[in-house]
């Protein structure tokens, strides 16, 4: 007897020959049927098939293996076999190596044990074979629902990219001599930063640079909300006279409670601004961003002083606001954390150095600035850039 059970299919056309086969294998504690045209088999015999084993007769009264071999290889057959025959004649053995059979024996056997042993190999190697066949299956499956799964969310991611592009704004955008100019460049479809300047009443433009926690479409969703805030207060100051806009320290406080509000782990930093065209000052506050703005001018380069909480992390986060003087001819540059990828430097002060040096070194415009720091023609993104010009020339004065 055995532990394994197999489901034998014997091909004999000797009535007598299978009856003695068929009483073998069966006495092993097989199932056996018989049928005895090779082509006669009528069920498949592919990986899915509940034949485990096929025991052919090499002499068969009206059929040649050895004619029948072409035929025999170009069927879809995945199911082990074993040959008897009546004597171990080299022709009858290469006949049986070349249509793959797994084992020979010579009647009379006389060590059922070892036939025993081949069907037991032969059984569990099929069922080994069958199960990888099913996990493979199982797995072209699953990949192809993946695929198709990923390809319904880069339809969706580049939709959202697309959405999130028409929410910037103009660029460039001329304001009475000062130009604002903006470039965004994701490390994926979806960025986590953001850029928005509109003019308030005739003698104000507020702007902003938000870098928010994270990347992909929850970071993205964040940015929506914040772009909504500062066009519902746009909105307030042109219908209700509310001057809410102007007062920076209250917009990232509002700002502070929405992500807070939000309740989904998302925090930003941003730079805010508010440019007097009038004036030609700078009111601005800095809440955690890095790099700091950078003032370029005749005179060199340098970072505008700032320092203050990320909006969406503490409930009672109050920030501070500094005003400047601008020169009749500046550049004022915001850039997102991302670039900081791109600058040399073994820490964040060198880094930050450096920033500043290639800036102050660059005698261009926006587009140059961006160039010299490698920005432009960079071929991978570690981390979402972005970056935000407002620029006046000399002959603006």
């Amino acid at each position: 007897m055995t532990d394994i059970v197999a489901n034998i299919i014997l091909i004999d056309d000797d009535s007598v020959r299978a009856a003695a086969s068929v009483e073998l294998l069966q006495s092993l504690g097989h199932s056996v049927r018989v049928i005895q045209d090779p082509f006669g088999v009528n069920e498949p015999l592919d990986y899915g098939s509940e034949v485990d084993l096929l025991v052919c007769e090499t002499s068969l009264t009206q059929f040649s293996w050895e004619s029948a071999r072409d035929a025999i290889l170009d069927l879809d057959i995945h199911v082990p076999a074993i040959m008897f025959a009546d004597e171990a004649e080299a022709q009858i053995i290469l006949t049986a190596l070349r249509l793959g059979v797994s084992d020979f024996f010579v009647r009379p056997i006389l060590d059922v044990n070892a036939l025993n042993a081949s069907i037991e190999r032969c059984v569990k190697r099929r069922r080994i074979r069958q199960e990888l066949s099913d996990s493979k299956r199982a797995l072209e499956h699953t990949n192809t629902e993946l695929r198709d799964a990923v390809t319904v969310l880069e339809q969706d991611q580049q939709a959202g990219r697309q959405v999130q592009l028409r929410m910037l704004p103009n660029s460039p955008l001329a304001v009475d001599g000062y130009e604002f100019r903006h470039s965004m460049y994701p490390s994926l479809f979806l960025s986590g930063d953001f850029v928005e300047y509109v003019t308030v009443g005739d003698d104000h433009v507020v702007f902003f640079m938000a870098d928010v926690s994270g990347h992909g479409s929850s970071s993205a969703f964040a940015t929506v909300l914040l772009k909504n805030l500062f066009a519902r207060k746009r909105s307030d100051f042109i219908r209700r006279n509310d001057h809410t806009l102007l007062d920076l320290g209250a917009m990232l406080e509002h700002a502070n409670k929405e992500l807070l509000d939000l309740a989904v782990g998302k925090y930003a930093t941003m730079i805010v601004g508010l440019l007097n065209i009038k004036e030609n000052t700078l009111a601005y506050s800095v809440a955690g961003h890095l790099p700091q703005p950078i003032l370029k001018t005749p005179l060199g380069a340098d970072y505008l002083v700032g320092e203050g909480a990320p909006v969406g992390l503490m409930e009672h986060a109050r920030y501070c606001v500094h005003e400047v003087q601008l020169p009749s001819e500046f550049m004022l540059i915001m850039f997102s954390d991302g670039v900081l990828e791109l600058i040399d430097g073994e820490d964040l002060i060198a880094k930050e150095s450096n920033l500043r040096s290639m800036i102050d070194s660059s005698r261009g415009d926006y587009q140059a600035v961006l160039e010299d720091l490698g920005v432009a023609q960079a071929r991978e993104i570690p981390d979402d850039i972005a970056a935000l010009f407002i620029t006046r020339a000399a002959n603006n004065g």
